[in-house]
């Protein structure tokens, strides 16, 4: 692939909020938990001080208050590290937002191994997972800049609680903005290929394209298909995928257990049997490192990811046994 710009999703987020309420959109609120210009909601703390709300190192406290200003009408923003956002908060954001299903938005930060020298205490492998198992949450993890500031609009727009996931590390931006549209629940296809399916989602999705671009100079062809809603998971192309390319790889930047490919692998088990593998965080801690040491160590790299596809065309399609 051509070197293209990288940017966190963090500042697209950042940057989307205040093009939000420039554009009117007055019920806009932002929180955080004394962590804006790690989040990049200080961009909008410097535009709108008055609707800004740093809450100080209570994370727990700012899901209730944000959940008292949706009660009020207002659509708030709620940002901190995942970490902190999804594991301290847990309890606030089920009871307090998802049960009554108040239309806050949670932002999270610095997920992942790409944390880097924050270490396994920062390194947050199991967001997507507790986001996913409470009921009337929708979970969103964007792959780029395009499609992080897509993401934001239309979590503004849902009415109801979404979380999403953005990244501290730069990733480089590869949709066009004049040509993508966004849609909660719909999955993207990237490329042809009938050899294997990856489904890919965040900061990996990049990752899968190079991986792509190297096995098709070794005569195999990889569909690989862009994942940014976990849930609701795009059940449709799931379905339409494993039925043409009969073997499927999932690739996440997250644990196995609870993330995209528990997804995917549960909706094929229970509506299409496919030969399945998943590639993340084989139920671990992370550890410190710089972010691409990292997830080298943890097999999350283009090269990784081109190893394992290699050892899966090996064995043969059920339809060539």
């Amino acid at each position: 692939m051509a070197e293209m710009k990288k940017v966190a999703t963090r500042d697209s987020y950042g940057r989307t909020l205040v093009k939000l309420a420039k554009e009117g959109h007055d019920d806009i609120v932002v929180l955080d938990a004394d962590l804006s210009a790690s989040t990049k909601t200080a961009l909008f703390r410097e535009e709108y001080p008055d609707r800004f709300f740093n809450c100080g190192i209570a994370e727990q406290n700012m899901m209730g208050v944000a959940a008292g200003l949706a009660s009020m009408g207002y659509t708030p923003f709620a940002s901190s590290f995942a970490m902190f956002a999804t594991g301290r908060a847990y309890d606030q954001i089920r009871n307090s937002i998802a049960y009554p299903q108040l239309n806050v938005k949670i932002v999270a930060s610095h997920a992942g191994l790409s944390v880097g020298e924050d270490g396994a205490s920062h390194q947050m492998c199991e967001d997507i997972a507790l986001m996913r198992a409470i009921p009337n949450m929708v979970v969103i993890n964007p792959s780029d800049d395009v499609e992080a500031c897509a993401a934001v609009r239309a979590a503004y727009a849902h009415n109801g609680p979404v979380y999403i996931r953005v990244s501290r590390l730069a990733t480089p931006v590869f949709h066009d903005p004049s040509a993508y549209t966004f849609e909660i629940g719909k999955a993207e296809k990237l490329t042809e290929g009938f050899d294997i399916a990856v489904f890919s989602t965040g900061l990996m999705t990049s990752e899968a394209l190079r991986a792509a671009v190297a096995c098709k100079k070794q005569g195999i062809n990889v569909r690989v298909i862009n994942v940014p809603t976990i849930k609701p998971l795009d059940e449709e192309a799931v379905l339409h995928a494993a039925r043409e390319c009969l073997r499927v790889l999932t690739v996440e930047e997250h644990s196995v257990i609870g993330g995209l490919g528990d997804a995917v692998a549960s909706l094929l088990g229970e509506k299409m049997p496919t030969p399945i593998w998943r590639m993340g965080v084989q139920d671990r801690f992370g550890t410190s490192g710089p972010a691409w040491d990292v997830l080298r160590e943890y097999g999350l790299t283009a090269e990784s990811i081109t190893a394992k596809i290699m050892e899966i065309v090996r064995t043969p399609k059920p339809n060539e046994e």
